[in-house]
């Protein structure tokens, strides 16, 4: 498989940095030709979604605080490792947002929406580091 870009940064935590390395990440992926329209679109999505829980939630906005993001880019896969410097949180914990009882709180979307478009979501122990995988028209596993 052509590596295509592959590459590790520290980030300030701002939606500023976190938006300029969306665009680096989804302007490589959108511009590969293995990756579908609607591939990229989620992609897009699930990543914004990430980093932004990881600057907001994560690390609280904290001016000293960063976030490490790791990526892989090839023909058939995309790999992106966002881990913050937060005191993580406990994926169990989340509800459930399709539940009646959450339908109108907004926690837990977020997730619901990686899962439904990544291939692959893995969280660490602590909850502060997150591993999003996508192959090309492959749903979540």
């Amino acid at each position: 498989m052509a590596v295509h870009d592959q590459f590790e940064v520290v980030i300030p935590s701002t939606t500023e940095a976190g938006q300029a390395l969306l665009e680096r990440i989804c302007g490589k992926v959108e511009s590969l030709e293995t990756f579908s329209p609607h591939d990229s679109f989620g992609i897009r999505l699930a990543l914004d979604e990430a980093i932004v829980n990881a600057i907001k939630h994560g690390n609280q906005f904290h001016p000293e605080k960063t976030v490490r993001v790791r990526c892989l880019i090839e023909d058939q896969l995309l790999q992106v490792e966002i881990e913050d410097q937060g005191s993580g949180f406990c994926l169990e914990d989340v509800p459930d947002p399709t539940e009646e009882e959450n339908l109108e709180r907004p926690c837990g979307r977020g997730i619901m929406l990686m899962r439904s478009f990544m291939t692959k979501i893995e969280y660490n122990a602590t909850g502060n580091l997150v591993l999003l995988e996508k192959r090309p028209g492959v749903k979540m596993q």
